[in-house]
């Protein structure tokens, strides 16, 4: 079939973008197979530092001959604060003692929580490493990283959560928007106004998008199976970009607890909290969150709590603890279970696709 306009941008032979992971949930095996099967493969490294990003290119450069996307976090003016001091820190360690103790972990010293890498550094490697597609989540790219990139024949997506945001990313010179609606799962991308404002449910957000922007929109967000594709679709959007589904696939990055988790009945219900992270994401609802529920307001920031909170994520999904891992999870996510390869569940997407009457088939 046809990928239309997004297929001639980026030269993908399918309208489908996997959607970048971050925190490990990322594989080189996943993003290899979704290229190597026609569609967008993405990584995301966030938390990568600029020689890890350039390994990563080279490494997917070595997997597949077809193009794939690299994103990156663009980050919030307010994290760019001094970072707390021991003192500070300590009543937010205390908290999580308990999951320490009951990992068998040791609990974080204040010392060994620091800033992640550096987004000028990262943007520098990854301009000189020229993957195909450079994709941003949580703000515009600035400017000069949209300059190289254009000389260099990088593609850029920025994605956005509201038609103004939208906008904006166009203005600043994308190639391509994603239009991330609520039902998305993972963290929420919002830059233009707070996330309780901007919290647009998918099928209302991409027709929006698409009568006000020109590039092509890739719609993301309770996207599982050939129906929501092809509504995504006749809705205006050029291609569709899918997380949680390929995250239950073999080759993605996510521990055998959450794709357990993925596809079932507890995965009817999510919710948007800030305590893995401090920043807003949707996951399933699992015992920590509700333990930990009267902190949702009061934990620090990103990447502080981030940070505080990374061994827990690590270690519960070693052991395979659901109840205390961040099960990132959109509302779509009972449809997206069953333990297959990423090639097989491209396949099975494009076949459910056309048997809706999927246009370009």
């Amino acid at each position: 079939m046809s990928a239309g306009r997004l297929g001639d941008l980026l030269g993908i032979a399918l309208p489908v973008v996997q959607g970048p992971f971050g925190g490990g949930l990322s594989s080189v095996a996943l993003a290899a197979a979704v290229s190597e099967g026609g569609g967008l493969g993405s990584y995301g490294a966030h938390l990568l530092d600029p020689r890890e990003i350039t390994g990563l290119v080279g490494e997917l450069r070595a997997r597949t001959g077809h193009p794939f996307a690299i994103n990156l976090w663009v980050p919030h003016q307010d994290e760019a604060g001094p970072w707390p001091d021991a003192a500070e820190l300590a009543p937010h360690i205390r908290r999580l003692h308990p999951c320490y103790d009951e990992l068998g972990l040791p609990a974080v010293a204040a010392e060994d929580i620091t800033p992640g890498p550096d987004f000028d550094a990262q943007v520098d490697a990854l301009l000189a490493a020229a993957p195909p597609v450079i994709s941003f989540v949580m703000g515009l790219p600035p400017r000069r990283v949209m300059d190289e990139a254009r000389r260099r024949g990088i593609a850029v997506i920025g994605t956005a959560t509201t038609v103004d945001e939208a906008v904006a990313l166009e203005r600043a010179g994308v190639d391509a928007v994603v239009a991330s609606g609520a039902d998305a799962g993972g963290h929420r991308g919002a830059f233009l106004r707070p996330v309780r404002e901007s919290l647009v449910g998918t099928f209302s957000l991409v027709p929006q998008v698409a009568d006000a922007v020109s590039v092509p929109v890739i719609a993301a967000g309770g996207i599982a199976d050939g129906r929501g594709m092809a509504a995504a679709l006749t809705l205006g959007a050029d291609a569709v970009q899918i997380g949680t589904a390929f995250l239950a696939t073999r080759e993605s990055g996510a521990s055998e607890a959450h794709k357990r988790a993925l596809g079932s009945l507890e995965a009817r219900t999510t919710v948007l909290t800030r305590l893995f992270t401090g920043r807003t994401a949707r996951g399933i609802v699992n015992r920590f969150v509700r333990d930990m529920a009267p902190y949702e307001e009061t934990v620090p920031a990103y990447p502080v709590q981030s940070a505080l909170m990374q061994s827990v994520r690590r270690e519960a999904g070693a052991q395979g603890r659901e109840d205390l891992s961040s099960l990132w999870a959109g509302q779509a996510a009972v449809l997206a279970g069953g333990a297959r390869g990423a090639r097989d569940y491209l396949s099975l997407l494009m076949d459910d696709f056309r048997a809706r009457g999927g246009q370009g088939a």
